[in-house]
């Protein structure tokens, strides 16, 4: 009989148990946190920023005191990736704008490449600084200029032209990558270069070649080249995608940016 109620005691203090437990995950779903793993919520849209060409716009839902980053899409151009990127990156506290310098999107290669082919680089460039007047007026005092491959060539491609004041320069394996010393002198603020060892193209002699003109000129760098992964590793839609070194280049790159735009 004694047997019998503690068995029956048990039982009911384990559904009572499971009832509150369940009671509580439901109204701990029902609250969702604004800020998650030290990220915030954010908002995009679609931005006319130059000409009639569209951006996609990211910034955090809480109003504050945000740095901005000019953001530089692939060969493929403006797609979905390179929004989500956006909101990834404006959740750490950033204006991002996602900027559109082809006002297309590739969805084969031979379309990015004519994409790439038939760039106009003068306006390429109008298309950039109006990206940074446009994060300057949303009050970004403090902006980094970033891209992946094409984008990553066209981030140091502004970060080179003759008096643009920027505070952080970042290129994933970007293409093409200027070694010239006359080039990059113009550059005063930091840059962080991300590289893959097996990139058929960019050599890591053209990476070290990079690093050392900017070393000689005294502008503060840190080049990163991974070990056994090839260009656009860290596109998750490529065949070459690296996740762990993907991840390992993201971690530097908001430290980085946390450090020289936000110290």
């Amino acid at each position: 009989m004694l047997k019998y109620l503690g068995f029956l005691l048990l039982l009911i203090v384990i559904i009572s148990g499971g009832y509150y437990l369940v009671t509580y995950m439901q109204d701990a779903q029902a609250e969702p946190q604004k800020i998650t793993e030290g990220r915030m919520e954010t908002k995009g849209t679609s931005i006319d920023y130059f000409e009639n060409i569209h951006g996609y716009y990211a910034e955090p839902v809480d109003a504050g005191d945000y740095p901005g980053v000019i953001m530089i899409h692939e060969w493929w151009g403006l797609n979905e990736h390179m929004k989500t990127q956006a909101d990834e990156l404006a959740s750490h506290g950033y204006r991002v704008l996602a900027v559109d310098l082809f006002g297309s999107v590739a969805t084969t290669a031979d379309q990015a490449r004519t994409q790439v082919a038939g760039l106009d680089q003068a306006r390429a460039l109008e298309n950039l600084k109006a990206a940074e007047r446009y994060l300057r007026s949303k009050g970004a005092t403090r902006i980094a200029s970033l891209g992946w491959c094409f984008g990553g060539g066209q981030a140091l491609q502004l970060s080179i032209v003759p008096g643009e004041r920027l505070d952080a320069t970042v290129i994933y394996y970007g293409t093409p990558l200027v070694t010239e010393e006359e080039k990059l002198k113009g550059i005063n603020w930091p840059v962080l270069g991300i590289f893959g060892d097996v990139d058929q193209a960019i050599p890591t002699t053209t990476v070290e070649e990079f690093k050392g003109a900017l070393t000689k000129l005294n502008i503060r760098n840190d080049i990163r080249i991974y070990p056994g992964v090839g260009h656009a590793f860290a596109n998750p839609s490529n065949a070459g995608f690296a996740p762990q070194e993907t991840a390992d280049a993201w971690a530097t790159t908001l430290a980085f940016l946390e450090e020289n735009l936000k110290s």
